[in-house]
């Protein structure tokens, strides 16, 4: 990736352009190249799955102290419908393109109030530059493996671990809220080897 090529190809000026790839270099996704330019960083397995198992370890110690400190209850109410919302559409037998999308979305909005419950600014800045990580984030695979028999039973389990999660919060059950959480990223590192084994 050349600077100068991007400069010219979006019409705009070099500062923008070097200070997004620079960030972008400081997050991992790229490479400074010892003679200039950048290069789009690859990735192993090991380092994805490092990457699942980190967020996994980081968002357990979000729950624990969620749960420790006593999570605001608008928040805990507020998560609760999140997860009814995903209880209604994985009542059908067979889930739609659109469903799966809308499981993202509420997947992601769920592990954002997670976040929120903990009260933690310097563990949720953390947990963030975690997410930045390759396919750490907690849907990275679900839109992948939405065309195998066993997606839909998948995100089943994971609403159950959701439930679980949610219910030792509200419990005050620090340590098994951290135990779930850790857990639940185990389904991400399942989906990450049905991933490879499937385009294998």
């Amino acid at each position: 990736i050349a600077e100068l090529a991007i400069v010219e190809r979006l019409g705009v000026s070099r500062t923008p352009i070097r200070a997004a790839l620079m960030r972008l270099e400081q997050e991992g996704l790229l490479e400074a190249l010892p003679n200039g330019g950048y290069a789009v960083r690859t990735f192993t397995e090991r380092d994805i799955s490092e990457s699942i198992e980190l967020r996994g370890t980081v968002e357990g110690l979000l729950v624990r102290l969620a749960a420790e400190r006593g999570a605001p209850p608008v928040v805990r109410v507020e998560a609760r419908r999140c997860l009814e919302e995903i209880d209604a559409f994985l009542q059908a037998a067979a889930l739609s393109d659109t469903a799966f999308s809308r499981y993202v979305a509420l997947n992601e909005k769920f592990h954002a109030l997670l976040r929120e419950m903990a009260g933690s600014d310097v563990i949720t800045h953390q947990l963030d530059r975690v997410m930045s990580l390759p396919f750490a984030s907690p849907s990275a695979f679900v839109i992948e493996q939405s065309d195998s028999a066993q997606a839909r039973d998948m995100l089943v389990v994971a609403q159950d671990q959701h439930w679980q999660v949610l219910e030792a919060i509200e419990q005050r059950e620090g340590s098994r809220a951290e135990g779930v959480m850790r857990e639940h990223s185990r389904i991400a590192q399942r989906n990450l080897r049905e991933a490879v084994r499937s385009h294998s």
